[in-house]
């Protein structure tokens, strides 16, 4: 199932997937409760589609999604599809593309994922929300449609700002979880090659720059009531 895998270890499977998509819902769980413009639920569908290959990335981002209903009530189930998107960009990105050989690429990676995301996830929230989920991140499209943007630029435009800092945010944070396991777990997949503290140091500047995205919009460049 998916890219490679074929020479993935089951047992390596049977375990990633349900941590993967636990990390998804906690992240998510977390993410709701403090209110945050982010979502975070896709850092396991990262980390799965990377290590096992897009597909099960993808189950990951179904199971993640279905199951977190349960916690966080039926109005993720449709935005599996985006989880599932995100998962084969980052899986084929990485392991058929090459597109994690290098620190600019694997950052343009994420960002390939954050617009993915956004194709799919901006149609359900106007055609199935009618434009609001109650995420936190509706006051970014309240401030769009202040500003004169009718419904669907509104949307769009918000779910891309968002999708951009945390899709960058969830992709190194999922770097730094492969970089942290062993050798033996991830040869054959290629990533950004640095060494020791370099790994941390690469890590944490992709996540800053991701908060940074999101505050820099939200500070200075959010739009004003027409």
């Amino acid at each position: 199932m998916g890219s490679g895998s074929n020479r993935i270890p089951l047992t390596l499977v049977v375990t990633l997937v349900p941590v993967a998509a636990a990390l998804n819902i906690v992240g998510g769980t977390i993410n709701g409760a403090l209110k945050l413009p982010t979502f975070l639920d896709m850092i396991g569908t990262c980390v799965a589609a990377i290590l096992l290959g897009p597909w099960w990335g993808a189950l990951v981002g179904v199971i993640t999604n279905v199951g977190g209903s349960v916690i966080n009530g039926p109005i993720g189930i449709p935005f599996a599809l985006a989880n599932v998107a995100g998962a084969l960009v980052w899986g084929y990105g990485v392991r058929s593309l090459g597109l994690g050989g290098s620190t600019i690429k694997y950052f343009g990676l994420n960002v390939l994922v954050a617009l993915a995301v956004s194709a799919v996830a901006a149609p359900i929230v106007i055609f199935v929300f009618g434009g609001a989920t109650g995420h936190s991140s509706d006051a970014i499209t309240a401030a769009f449609a202040q500003a004169g943007q009718n419904l669907i630029t509104a949307v769009f435009a918000s779910n891309v700002i968002v999708s951009l800092a945390d899709k960058i945010i969830s992709g190194y944070v999922g770097l730094a979880i492969i970089q942290a396991l062993p050798s033996n777990l991830t040869s054959g997949v290629t990533l950004p090659q640095q060494q020791g503290m370099s790994k941390v140091l690469v890590s944490v500047i992709g996540i800053v720059i991701g908060v940074a995205f999101l505050l820099v919009y939200m500070l200075i460049l959010a739009p004003k009531p027409a």
